[in-house]
Parts: structure tokens; sequence; C-alpha cells
């Protein structure tokens, strides 16, 4: 699968903030299905031992199609959040989202009301500044 034009912007940005990328397309498989997330990292965090395990499946949304974007992004991050619970249940998945369509189509009520009710785990970025915004949890 090609890499999503914005991946190095959002790998990099993990790194600012001191996550260890552990895997550049972190593959998952389940008997027959083959999984590929764009991303996995961790951050050991001073107060815990164990510390903390994402993955993070980047989308551009920069199709003619917002909505079509959000589709597939939806359907994937559904799947690979299932993937994850049966095969690294402690691994927290967020679908990685440019600042301009969070701003925009992301304040839209059936995103939104989607968000909350697919229980999505979002991480804004901006893709020029190669920084991480918000975790949205």
């Amino acid at each position: 699968m090609a890499k999503d034009l914005f991946h190095n912007a959002v790998k990099q940005a993990l790194l600012k903030e001191h996550w260890m990328i552990t895997a550049d397309r972190l593959i998952i498989k389940i008997e027959g299905v083959r999984l590929e997330i764009d991303l996995a990292a961790e951050k050991v965090l001073a107060a815990q031992k164990a510390g903390r395990k994402i993955a993070v499946e980047v989308k551009s949304f920069l199709s003619n199609s917002a909505l079509t974007d959000f589709h597939l992004a939806l359907g994937q991050f559904l799947n690979y959040r299932l993937a994850l619970q049966m095969s690294e249940p402690e691994r927290i998945l967020y679908l990685g989202v440019p600042l301009d369509t969070f701003e925009s189509f992301f304040q839209e009520r059936f995103v939104q009301e989607a968000v909350r009710l697919y229980q999505l785990k979002l991480v804004v970025y901006d893709p020029n500044l190669e920084v991480i915004i918000e975790w949205k949890d």
C-alpha cells in the first residue's frame, strides 16, 4: 500500500513529542487477513514502567470528497481497532487528521456524532509544521 501523503509529517511530529517509532508500517496478521497500520510508537513515561503504546493511521483528506475520505478512514479505523484488540490490546489506535480538515469537516454535526458514536481517537496534526496540534481521546 502507498504511504499517505502526510505520513512522514506525522512521523516527524511524533518524534518531536519524544515518541519512539517502533514500526513504520505495523503489520498485523490474523489468520488469512493481513492489515497494515501506518505507524506504531511507544513512549516510556517516567511515572509508569509500561509506558504507552499507540498506532496511528494517517489520513490526508485531499480528495474531492471529504465524506468519501471519511467513509474510507472510518472503515479502516474500525477494522484496525478490532485487529489491535485481537493481537495487541494494550496498543491504542488514533486516526491522524490534518488541522485544516479537523477545523472544517470534523466540525460538522454528522462527523462529530460519528466520532462520538464510534469512539474515534484523533491526533490532529499540522502537515506543514510537522507538529501535533491536539490529541482527542
